[in-house]
């Protein structure tokens, strides 16, 4: 989707959405959000014990993306033996299982009941930051537990906006919509650098997302873990274009399932700076120090190495995979 959009939070109160998706090639969908729903009756810690044991199954069905889960640890971790390799494997896709269970948390729970299981470092840092009045972007990661953030973090912020990219199932990406614009102001297409721009001056806090594969215009290689990898380099950019502050936004669940922190961090000094790269490789380097106190957390079946130049190694070429 090239073209910019702005879904406001009223579009929630539509109901005719219901009708033209009420058909058989729907239903599993209905049954899984269905399920989601139903799941928050549990206490968190069976919530998460649930949705971790769907995630080993799903480790042993889903093999291309276990494939390339493999090939990225090997990658950023090259110093683990293959043993310690595959338990971090098997780790991660818990970790991925516990997503749903987040992901029901930040859909359909109350922003009160989210608060109740997570705990927010550095609060200080974004009030300060919001006191300038020309916006925030706060720059996350993609960890498992990302939908469970947005309503922790919603009511720290007067306006909260995010970039979208829509679902290739349109049920799900409905469903996605309205769930996650329970917690923003406004989402607008991933495309749309006016539209981010035009937000960070309306003194939103933009989450900002900027970690995985990205190819198109300001983007270049920067390393990850070390190896070179395509990444957006608009940072630097969109920062003087707005006049923002940047804060980095890290977050991981608790290593007993209790509940979650959010490390809101101070501003990084003499940031900007006048080379986009350097920028960039600046904060893939904070965010890859995170990833080491809770690797099992990222979301490694992502092709992070993809779109390199022919001179780089396909890392994931293993049985055609694409």
């Amino acid at each position: 989707m090239k073209c910019s959009y702005t879904l406001q939070r009223m579009a929630i109160h539509k109901k005719s959405w219901l009708i033209k998706y009420w058909t058989p090639r729907y239903w599993p969908i209905w049954f899984l959000f269905g399920w989601l729903r139903t799941s928050l009756i549990l206490p968190l810690h069976w919530q998460i014990k649930i949705s971790k044991y769907i995630g080993r199954l799903l480790g042993r069905l889903l093999l291309k993306r276990r494939h390339i889960a493999e090939k990225n640890l090997e990658v950023c971790f090259p110093r683990l033996s293959i043993k310690e390799r595959g338990i971090l494997i098997e780790k991660h896709f818990e970790s991925m299982g516990a997503a749903f269970s987040e992901i029901a948390m930040g859909w359909f729970s109350s922003e009160e009941t989210v608060q109740k299981i997570v705990r927010i470092e550095g609060q200080e840092h974004l009030k300060k930051a919001l006191d300038k009045g020309k916006g925030v972007l706060l720059f996350c990661g993609h960890f498992t537990p990302l939908e469970i953030i947005y309503p922790a973090i919603k009511p720290l912020c007067p306006k909260l906006t995010a970039m979208y990219k829509p679902m290739r199932n349109k049920l799900a990406d409905e469903i996605m919509r309205r769930g996650r614009l329970r917690s923003f102001d406004e989402l607008f297409s991933k495309y749309s650098v006016k539209d981010l721009v035009k937000s960070l001056n309306s003194n939103s806090a933009v989450i900002y997302l900027t970690d995985q594969c990205y190819t198109g215009k300001n983007s270049a290689l920067v390393p990850f873990f070390g190896e070179p990898a395509m990444t957006s380099t608009a940072t630097t950019r969109l920062l003087k274009l707005s006049g923002a502050t940047l804060l980095r936004v890290f977050y991981k669940r608790i290593e007993d399932d209790s509940g979650y922190v959010i490390k809101i961090c101070p501003p990084l000094e003499n940031f900007p700076t006048d080379n986009p790269v350097e920028d960039t490789a600046t904060l893939m380097k904070e965010l890859e120090n995170y990833i080491r106190t809770c690797p099992e957390q990222y979301a490694w079946i992502h092709k992070r190495f993809k779109g390199r130049p022919e001179k780089y190694v396909d890392i994931y070429n293993q049985n055609n995979l694409h």
